[in-house]
């Protein structure tokens, strides 16, 4: 997977109210040790979940089906009750308000249209419920429905439209009660892959327009590292590593993390020193790797990740020192080969990603030899959470 760059929209200023954050920024969204267990089930769907957002900012909660993503935005948005902790906007404790005092949007997976109002009257529904003057309204709905780019469309029935059309009516409708917080509940799920990666961008833009303190979530790695300020992966209920998409892909801090996000090579070894600022690691096949991350003592335990396309391939110089290979399969993926490669006579196996057109493809039965550049190999740790299954 290739790398994906950091939204950093400037957050705006943080009014009074907004408390202070773990990285000492002022956070307009605090969610402080959530909790929901549900009768008869072994284990806690959410187990302990602490997050923070600023204000402006968009967060995606990352994770597999089933890890309690879903019922941690829900909480958020009071369609479920915490069984403990507390959910804070702009230092106001909203846990126990209603879902209607919350002054939250939400899109939902399936968008949840009304399919016999059109298209003006399904975004003006939340205005309607709130009792706002006709003029208003209808000003209001105008504006919202200019921001998804669809006001030509405003008379239209729901059927008659496709399904990223349908997304942004949703987006509209939540939009247009200009709340303090906008959740996203698999936003892109039901669409096609070119159409996915067009509303990333218009999500992204209407995000930036509107300053709305965002959370969505999703399954789906490329959307939470391209879309998002911050990425929070979560797995059986916790939260693994919140930090940038930077962070996340290039430094997981645990294992689970490195292999959920991405493609990564996990290569168990024993720590045997120092060099500089990294542990030296001896895998085998491999001698002794300097990795970076949180030091290891001699003798204990450790796991490096080496992420596939950081690793180059060239052919059997038959010089001495080098990690040699050779090549079991090729497959091509359009803009990649990925190759797996056996290290030595009886060594680890390697995923390796080479862009195409870099180099002529190796094919299986190829003798080669591996390199990488230094800041590739990276210490991450295996205390991953337990495997109780979540909601």
């Amino acid at each position: 997977m290739a790398d994906a760059p950091a939204r950093t929209p400037s957050a705006p200023a943080a009014p009074a109210g907004d408390t202070p954050s773990p990285e000492g920024s002022a956070a307009h969204l605090v969610l402080d040790g959530l909790v929901k267990t549900y009768p008869g089930k072994d284990g806690a769907a959410v187990r302990g979940v602490d997050l923070a957002v600023e204000r402006g900012r968009m967060l995606a909660v990352l994770g597999p089906s089933g890890c309690g993503k879903s019922t941690t935005l829900r909480m958020i948005a009071g369609l479920v009750e915490p069984t403990a902790g507390r959910v804070r906007v702009g230092g106001r404790d909203i846990t126990d308000a209603p879902v209607h005092r919350r002054d939250m949007g939400v899109v939902f997976q399936s968008y949840a249209l009304f399919p016999h109002l059109d298209v003006a009257r399904n975004v003006a529904f939340g205005l309607e419920m709130r009792k706002t003057p006709k003029a208003v309204l209808k000003r209001k709905v105008a504006e919202a429905l200019e921001l998804v780019r669809l006001g030509h469309l405003a008379d239209r029935r729901i059927a008659q439209l496709s399904g990223g059309q349908q997304q942004r009516v949703a987006l509209a409708r939540a939009l247009v009660v200009e709340p303090a917080v906008l959740l996203l509940d698999e936003p892109l799920s039901n669409l096609d892959a070119q159409l996915r990666a067009a509303m990333r961008d218009e999500i992204c833009r209407i995000q930036r327009e509107t300053g709305v303190t965002t959370v969505f979530v999703t399954h789906d790695q490329q959307e939470a590292l391209s879309m998002a300020d911050r990425v929070a992966v979560m797995n059986h209920g916790r939260i693994e590593q919140t930090g940038s998409p930077e962070d996340i892909y290039e430094r997981p801090a645990r294992s689970f993390v490195a292999r959920f996000v991405g493609r990564a090579n996990l290569l168990p070894g024993t720590a045997d020193g120092r060099d500089g600022d990294r542990t030296l690691v001896a895998l085998d096949g491999l001698g002794r790797v300097p990795a970076a991350g949180d030091p290891v003592a001699r003798g204990g335990t450790a796991t490096v990740m080496l992420r596939p396309h950081r690793i180059a391939l060239s052919p059997a110089a038959g010089g001495t020192g080098a990690v040699r290979g050779t090549v079991l399969s090729a497959g091509y993926a359009g803009e990649t080969v990925a190759y797996r490669v056996r290290v030595g006579d009886d060594g680890p196996l390697l995923d390796v990603e080479r862009p195409t057109g870099t180099q002529e493809p190796f094919g299986p039965g190829a003798e080669v030899e591996l390199t990488w550049d230094r800041a590739a190999p990276r210490l991450v740790s295996d205390e991953d959470g337990d495997s109780e299954g979540s909601r």
